[in-house]
């Protein structure tokens, strides 16, 4: 009798945690959007409303009392200041401001046109750069150019910055990087200084 009735009290526990249990997971407490009852709407915050506020000031800060101002390196004592470099300090300043570099022109384009070109022994020619394409580069002609290389020069084409100079048979005569009125570099045979100016 007494092992009937602990299985029967058995049996209404655990039929009541599962009741529980199932009731708990269909809560809407639970649920995220779309779970749970069809007619709960998800609910959006209320807009906050920005405040105004004032001007933004800059203004360096105090020096801590009773302590002076450190020098800023490289710059002249204010006048009346007492500030001096120590004895035997040097102050820093600025580098002299360097020429900037001669910007590579960002097309082809740049390059075509008439060019008077000087090798290493100082003799000029002409190197005419056309935008006629001849297969995958462009055509060049030479003339008055003593130096056999650039003599031969028949093709050209612009990569990555650089002009190059092709002879009959598609080896390189030259290679030079510059800008669009002036360029500089080196025969491909020699290594030799060349250098091309409008």
């Amino acid at each position: 009798m007494r092992t009937t009735m602990k299985s029967r009290s058995w049996i209404v526990t655990a039929t009541l945690c599962s009741t529980l249990a199932l009731g708990a997971c269909s809560s809407t407490r639970f649920s995220g959007p779309g779970v749970g009852s069809a007619s709960a709407a998800p609910v959006s915050p209320a807009p906050i409303e920005a405040i105004p506020s004032g001007p933004v000031e800059s203004a360096p800060l105090a020096p801590i009392e009773g302590q002076p101002l450190p020098p800023i390196a490289g710059a002249p004592a204010p006048m009346g200041s007492g500030l001096a470099p120590a004895p035997g300090t040097e102050v820093a300043g600025l580098p002299p401001a360097a020429a900037p570099a001669p910007a590579a022109p960002s097309s082809r384009t740049a390059m075509v046109g008439n060019w008077s070109a000087r090798d290493a022994s100082g003799k000029s020619c002409r190197i005419q750069l056309s935008s006629t394409p001849a297969l995958d580069l462009y055509r060049a002609s030479a003339s008055g150019c003593s130096n056999q290389d650039l003599s031969k020069v028949n093709a050209w084409d612009f990569r990555d910055g650089e002009v190059y100079l092709y002879q009959t048979g598609g080896s390189v005569a030259a290679r030079l990087r510059g800008s669009s009125s002036g360029l500089s570099g080196v025969l491909a045979k020699s290594g030799a200084p060349l250098s091309l100016s409008r």
